[in-house]
């Protein structure tokens, strides 16, 4: 069997269905054998369906929740929290895609937080010219920066046409969480 190519992989965009995308691909790859961790730069404490999943799927798919949930341009003195927790994902990520243990790491929001200036670009820059050749990385969140565009080897760009939020349609169990 040829060694694996680990690719970099981005799903941006608008539209609903990033992260829903990229725990899909990382289920793929856990039911072919392969170990899953997935980083969640914004995401905390919420009690997501995917974290349960995740759960039975046993120590070889991971989701770690490391934000402090969304932030706003205009949050104030609270941004700082929020980059404090970003930073520390980043880090977290980098230990982790260095240390042989993953197949695949999802960088879930990595994007936004890029954008929010939570994490400087030439870091995610430099984590993923440093990846070992075998491991896959995906980043999700809307606006990816044109640089990480340029180094991946696959991009997705979700584009919303209808949103039930739209028609006054709450979030739902199972769909968004």
């Amino acid at each position: 069997m040829a060694e694996r190519q680990g690719l970099i992989i981005v799903n941006t965009g608008n539209g609903k269905g990033k992260t829903t995308a990229a725990l899909g691909l990382g289920m793929r790859a856990w039911g072919q054998g392969l170990k899953v961790l997935v980083v969640q730069f914004i995401k905390g404490n919420w009690k997501c369906g995917e974290l349960q999943a995740a759960e039975k799927m046993g120590p070889d798919f991971v989701i770690r929740q490391m934000g402090q949930g969304f932030v706003k341009k205009s949050s104030g003195d609270a941004i700082d929290d929020h980059r404090s927790a970003a930073q520390e994902a980043l880090q977290a990520a980098k230990t982790e895609i260095m240390s042989g243990k993953w197949d695949m790491v999802i960088l879930d929001e990595i994007n936004y937080a890029v954008n929010f200036g939570l994490v400087s670009l030439d870091t995610v820059l430099e984590l993923i010219e440093m990846k070992p050749s075998s491991v896959h990385i995906v980043l999700t969140g809307r606006e990816a920066n044109p640089a990480i565009i340029d180094r991946a080897d696959l991009v997705t760009e979700m584009k919303e046409i209808k949103h039930q939020l739209h028609k006054g349609i709450k979030a739902q169990k199972g769909i968004e969480f």
